[in-house]
């Protein structure tokens, strides 16, 4: 059995060109590297923005890499002995997101080994998906959201998607109707209120932006409140998509069965790697969901390339100015391209994605306000 012989992490901060709140002006990157027992070597990364990634750092050095070692290295087999071991600290969150670091690292040393790309391991199904401009724009002027949607139109998405949950609706109302207009009819618009209403609010919010042809409403009320979203799916006409901040392939399959969530978008990372995600994007296709994976494009993207032909189109979230390219973090060129509106895959091995070490920047404050760090995309 080809085994695990080590795994070693290390923590370096990505500063965002365009912060995501005032507190929010880095992401975390824990760069792993995993080596078999055959000598293969492989490259993965945890993640996480501004919040958290010493933490994820720490349990990966303490508490991943050394009960890895002499597992099988196997992309998929020791992921779920791996995450019982960890429970006591959590099913998800820190846990899942250390978990990734391991993960596709194994998946990137299989890749690597065979002379491949994991797109090609895992078999990929189509040539390009479609990618969506997406930004946390929520404290953008009026003015600014509509230069940043011009310029997802020059780029050629003919998807975006904007923030809403200003505290007055009728603001949220002229600013919706501002960028429909400069979409036209024919482009696809989403919004995303980031957890901020609860029920009454989100049902009269959907129900007074519905008008401007909606194709979801993103993580209207707490992440974590399943009835509330299954009770607002019966009384609201558009789609609700979550999961950005479910962390295991049970709480997914918790929102499918309960028709609490029509459009479900797992973060490869916070939910453990490619393993775990394999096994939600089955949950969703059975529940007969969309699936359009969350942020990170350059791993992102390649999976999406390999999910099985469903109903529903696959997407791709593309955040301006956000992706491990565009910040200049990666050692290698990146393994995809994004232009006019569509997703491509650049030849590579692995994963292609291993981070430059020569990156700065600082933790935001722990008294940070809660309500910056929800404005996440």
């Amino acid at each position: 059995m080809t085994s695990i012989r080590s795994l070693t992490s290390r923590l370096q901060r990505v500063p965002l060109t365009r912060p995501w709140a005032a507190d929010v002006t880095s992401v975390g990157i824990i760069a792993t590297h995993v080596v078999r027992s055959d000598g293969a070597e492989g490259w993965g990364f945890s993640w996480s923005p501004q919040i958290g990634a010493p933490a994820v750092h720490a349990l990966l050095e303490h508490d991943v890499a050394p009960a890895s070692v002499g597992r099988s290295a196997v992309p998929g087999e020791a992921w779920q002995g791996l995450w019982e071991h960890l429970h006591e600290a959590g099913g998800g969150g820190i846990t899942t997101i250390a978990l990734a670091g391991l993960d596709l690292a194994l998946w990137d040393a299989e890749a690597r080994s065979a002379g491949t790309s994991v797109s090609h391991v895992l078999g990929r199904r189509r040539e390009r998906v479609r990618g969506y401009g997406s930004g946390v724009n929520l404290h953008y002027s009026l003015e600014e959201l509509l230069a940043q949607v011009q310029r997802w139109i020059d780029a050629g998405f003919d998807a975006v998607k904007i923030k809403v949950g200003k505290p007055d609706l009728a603001e949220d109302l002229d600013r919706v109707a501002a960028v429909r207009a400069l979409l036209g009819p024919d482009r696809d618009l989403m919004i995303d209120a980031n957890q901020r209403w609860e029920l009454d609010r989100a049902t009269a919010s959907v129900d007074a932006l519905s008008r401007f042809g909606l194709a979801w409403i993103e993580e209207p009320l707490r992440a974590d409140d399943l009835a509330g979203h299954a009770e607002l799916a019966r009384r609201i006409d558009v789609p609700i998509a979550l999961g950005e901040n479910l962390h295991t392939v049970h709480r997914f399959g918790d929102f499918l069965r309960a028709g609490a969530a029509q459009v479900v978008q797992p973060n490869i990372v916070r939910v453990g790697g490619i393993t775990p995600f394999l096994r939600i994007a089955e949950l969703a296709a059975e529940h007969g969901a969309a699936l359009h994976p969350h942020l990170l494009p350059e791993l992102s993207g390649q999976l999406a390339l390999t999910l099985p032909d469903t109903a529903h189109e696959v997407l791709v979230e593309d955040v301006e100015d956000a992706g491990f390219g565009a910040l200049g973090a990666l050692a290698d060129p990146s393994p995809v391209t994004i232009g006019d509106g569509w997703l491509t895959e650049n030849a590579h091995e692995g994963l292609g994605i291993r981070f430059a070490p020569i990156l700065t920047g600082a933790p935001a404050p722990a008294d940070a306000p809660l309500t910056a760090r929800k404005d996440h995309s």
